[in-house]
């Protein structure tokens, strides 16, 4: 837990996550990740939080993709079939602290991309879903979900992308309620495993949800925010190499 002058440098850093995030339709949980690594935080602690923060500021991004009339359900409905059920049965899965952060350190490794704009081409010509394997997608991505404390849209939203199965708005769409639900998934079954909820958390949720809002909004106005995104993209390179390289230390 950050203390003395150090919390007041990690609570203007998540409202920047928050903005950030909200902005390309993720929730944030990978993002909140790389700051509580970077302040030492147990990763206990950094699982359930970083879902809680996940739910508030993905439902907000959601909201605002809706409206704007980006969400296809065909395109969300066999992803979340199998993700949910993976998830709550991945928050139950115990992994060890070097492992958990070596696997965090790579799952980061999305965001930077994404928010870099490698997966934000777009493609002229759609293809249709393959049921079979967006249901095997989906089960994948909850698993780690669940496991991580992620939503899973850092990994879901470039799939369908590359596959060319939707475009950038609507996968920002359906991966900002992938993550809501999944991450509601992922806490249920945190709380069911008995793990407690760090009090500090509730303290950071004003802070995400305006940074949410204030991001979300950004998206749908499409202000230019590229100098902020190479900013955050540079944190969390400095987080993965931090968890690769000196995993539990």
């Amino acid at each position: 837990m950050p203390e003395g002058d150090l919390i007041w440098l990690f609570i203007p850093l998540l409202f920047i996550v928050a903005f950030l995030y909200a902005s390309v339709g993720h929730g944030g949980a990978s993002g909140y990740l790389a700051l509580m690594a970077l302040f030492s935080f147990n990763p206990s602690v950094m699982k359930s939080s970083a879902l809680i923060l996940n739910i508030c500021v993905s439902i907000i991004a959601f909201y605002q993709y809706y409206k704007g009339g980006y969400f296809k359900w065909q395109l969300f409905l066999p992803f979340i079939i199998t993700s949910v059920p993976a998830s709550f049965i991945g928050a139950y899965i115990t992994v060890d602290s070097d492992i958990y952060k070596k696997i965090l350190g790579v799952l980061l490794l999305f965001p930077i991309l994404r928010l870099l704009g490698v997966f934000g081409k777009e493609n002229e010509k759609l293809k249709e879903i393959k049921w079979l394997w967006a249901l095997f997608i989906g089960a994948i991505i909850g698993l780690l979900s669940g496991m991580i404390g992620i939503g899973g849209g850092i990994i879901l939203s470039p799939v369908i992308l590359l596959l060319h199965w939707g475009n950038i708005k609507q996968s920002a769409a359906v991966s900002a309620l992938f993550i809501f639900v999944n991450s509601i998934a992922g806490i249920t079954g945190l709380m069911i495993k008995g793990v407690s909820i760090d009090n500090y958390v509730f303290l950071w949720l004003p802070v995400a949800i305006t940074g949410g809002v204030a991001g979300a909004y950004v998206a749908q106005k499409k202000l230019n925010n590229q100098t902020l995104k190479i900013l955050l993209a540079s944190v969390l390179v400095i987080a993965s190499v931090k968890l690769l390289l000196t995993g539990s230390k």
